[in-house]
């Protein structure tokens, strides 16, 4: 619920602003520019600290006529008002050593008053003035929303810098540049706010006034300013702005204002008479302008910039999720009333990402005559005909309920089905997050805890979006319902890569487990390594089918499952040596061999051993090891005449090879269970987990070294995943 109103207010106060904000943030980083051009003028003085005001003074005395004004900028200009010799008035840029003019201080660009004047009022003036006050207040409101949106989506501030998990451009860069120009919107916010009080006079008074009736009024001989004490004591990095007395009345004094405080001084004694220190409001002030404006500070002016673009990036890119959220949540329409279906499909989708898995399941279950009805975990009830319910959710933030299934605990509490469900929960979230799929466990246990539901099949869990994983969830379910559906997620595009010839240089006959290895050459150069992946299109079908692949003297060794009513199996266990095949190379970065890890654990059962076989014969000096699972002793022949011949050159820990259809059965989660304080040790010292194999294995994998993490480290497995320690490839 507080997830919802963090967004819905985020949102609400974007479309309020949105026009006053793209002024706003278009003018400011206009404006941005212009410290950075006064800033590049030739008149800074690098050292002020170490020249003396009573130096300058005394230089300017001597230079000109009369100097009625001294003042320090913020870009560390030394700027006078003065009369020459020949009687002109003067504002110029000085050297404070030697008095020389350096160059005149050139009017306010109109440019820049124009972008001013748009910036501050909107050409409106008092009204305009009120409407920006109004737009920097919302901001604030906006950036607060978004922090706490922010930490929801990272799983916690503690994880504010965590890796982004989002791979859509306008959702992982909102997220990214969100993090890092946070603290300068909130700044330009703020100040904004509080010049505009200032402006309505909303601020406590910040003025100062001297007591004038206490000034001595007593003359004496005149002091040269080179002997006012307090001028010898003062540096020009001290000081803001010097005031020469205007007459040689003794009541007109020396008047300066430094950086805290505002002083008069007698210029006949160069004593003190009045010393006003300045209030919070008026330091608050000038300290809100300078942030406000970048003044002095080309760095800051800079990031200023940076975030005023920031914020337009943030309306184009958070409009452009809400749109793309509105279009996939688009409700799917029944034909069937709930009382009528057969089949209930419950969703809890935040980004609305999970209605696309929905709609292709909705769609082959229309097809093969069944009733089905489709609403949203809130929209939970009971069902006259209903023997199937499937549950498909995502988890929003740290482990909560997405916005339209929060409502799902409080209703399954209070309604009593009215007839026996067969169930299944998918549930959709990522490994980046300590919480993966909280959410969908905590519904998995609620329906397992009532006696009117029935499991189909364990809790499917399905990383990033992976049609891979839903699939296999499809054909578990096929399996334990006796059906043969076949879903494909129409609304993924697939780039074409640029397909290339290769010969095939090997092919083994088939194993016991109708298993043959293919080595296959590229006709032209190109690169590829371990882990990438081959797209292989077979004759007469449209659908590329992908393959892990390993690199071996420059070919590609890849391990093929034949299955008898399988298409491409059937096509590239039927090559002879010699044919030549089409096919595309993919990268695949995040199944590589880490560049850097104190070692690595090869993890696969049956064809996943492919990319292994490559990995292990190149030149890493990484130490590793190899935990393998097939079926019978007989399964592994083919791949071990490779590792056989790489453990002879090389210094490789044995492999492990565990067996299902053994006597002793065995699977590879049983291994590292067994092992669990070596793995616990890999784990804390930086050891990555490579996966490649079965949804099935990864499942069980992932399971194990959750429990060995948590129970031998006190950690969650999404720590070490967020370190890039755990990599997966599976099918």
């Amino acid at each position: 619920m507080v997830g919802s109103l963090w967004r819905y207010s985020h949102f609400l106060l974007a479309v309020v602003s949105a026009l006053f904000l793209i002024i706003a943030s278009v003018t400011g980083a206009i404006l941005a520019l212009e410290p950075i051009a006064e800033a590049s003028r030739p008149y800074a003085v690098t050292n002020l600290g170490d020249v003396g005001l009573f130096e300058t003074v005394t230089v300017l005395k001597d230079t000109y006529s009369e100097v009625l004004e001294l003042e320090v900028t913020a870009e560390n200009f030394v700027k006078a008002s003065v009369f020459t010799e020949d009687g002109n008035s003067e504002t110029i840029y000085i050297d404070p050593r030697t008095g020389d003019k350096l160059g005149g201080v050139p009017s306010h660009s109109p440019f820049f008053s124009f972008i001013t004047n748009l910036h501050r009022s909107l050409f409106l003036k008092s009204i305009g003035r009120g409407f920006v006050g109004i737009v920097s207040l919302l901001l604030c409101f906006i950036t607060v929303t978004g922090v706490f949106l922010l930490a929801q989506r990272q799983g916690g501030f503690k994880k504010w810098f965590a890796k982004v998990q989002e791979t859509g451009f306008a959702q992982r860069y909102h997220v990214i540049f969100s993090r890092w120009f946070v603290v300068p919107i909130i700044i330009i916010a703020a100040t904004g706010v509080y010049l505009s009080a200032e402006k309505f006079s909303l601020l406590p008074d910040g003025s100062i006034e001297h007591n004038w009736s206490a000034m001595p009024s007593e003359t004496g001989t005149k002091l040269l300013v080179s002997e006012f004490p307090l001028f010898q004591n003062l540096t020009l990095n001290e000081v803001r702005k010097l005031t020469f007395p205007f007459s040689e009345d003794s009541e007109d004094y020396f008047q300066i204002a430094l950086n805290d405080r505002e002083l008069l001084v007698h210029q006949y004694t160069a004593e003190v008479v009045s010393e006003v220190p300045y209030p919070f409001v008026q330091l608050a002030s000038r300290w809100s302008m300078q942030l406000h404006t970048g003044q002095g500070n080309v760095l800051w002016s800079f990031i200023l910039l940076l975030a005023s673009l920031s914020l337009l990036f943030f309306m184009f890119s958070g409009f452009a999720m809400s749109l793309k959220r509105r279009r996939k949540t688009k409700t799917i329409a029944s034909e069937w009333h709930k009382d009528e279906a057969e089949y209930i499909l419950l969703i809890g989708s935040e980004t609305g990402s999970t209605y696309a898995f929905v709609r292709a399941y909705y769609n082959v279950l229309k097809n093969e005559g069944k009733k089905i009805y489709i609403s949203t975990l809130n929209e939970y009830s009971t069902y006259d005909n209903a023997t199937h319910l499937i549950v498909f959710t995502a988890t929003y933030g740290d482990g909560g309920a997405p916005s339209n299934a929060r409502k799902f605990e409080a209703l399954f509490d209070t309604i009593q089905p009215k007839t026996n469900l067969q169930f299944s929960v998918l549930g959709f979230g990522s490994l980046l997050y300590q919480h993966y799929c909280r959410y969908a466990i905590k519904v998995d246990a609620l329906l397992h805890s009532h006696s009117s539901f029935k499991p189909v099949s364990p809790l499917v869990k399905i990383n990033d979006q992976s049609q891979i994983a839903f699939t296999y969830w499809v054909n578990t379910w096929n399996e334990n319902t006796g059906m043969n559906l076949k879903v494909k997620l129409l609304h993924q595009k697939t780039k074409t890569k640029k397909e290339q010839s290769f010969r095939v240089m090997e092919r083994t006959s088939l194993n016991t487990d109708n298993t043959a290895i293919l080595r296959l050459r590229p006709k032209k150069k190109s690169k590829f390594q371990s882990g990438d992946l081959i797209n292989i299109i077979p004759q007469e079908d449209t659908s590329p089918r992908q393959y892990s692949i390993a690199k071996i003297d420059g070919d590609i060794l890849l391990s093929v499952k034949w299955h008898p009513k399988g298409i491409c199996s059937t096509y590239l266990c039927a090559l002879n040596v010699g044919d030549t095949i089409l096919a595309s190379i993919e990268k695949n970065v995040k199944f590589h061999f880490p560049k850097q890890a104190s070692s690595v654990w090869l993890i696969a059962n049956g064809t996943g051993i492919a990319p292994y076989l490559g990995m292990l014969n190149e030149n890493h000096t990484t130490p590793m090891q190899l935990t393998w699972g097939g079926r019978t002793e007989a399964s592994f022949d083919y791949y071990r005449e490779v590792l056989e011949s790489t453990l002879l050159r090389k210094q490789i820990t044995p492999y492990q090879l565990v067996f299902s259809q053994a006597k002793e059965k065995k699977y590879v989660q049983d291994v590292l269970l067994k092992q669990q304080t070596e793995v616990a040790r890999t784990l804390k010292e930086g050891g990555v987990f490579m996966l490649c194999g079965s949804m099935a294995m990864q499942h069980s994998v992932l399971d194990t070294l959750e429990e060995i993490a948590v129970t031998q480290l006190q950690q969650s497995l999404s720590d070490f995943e967020n370190n890039g320690q755990i990599l997966i490839d599976c099918y």
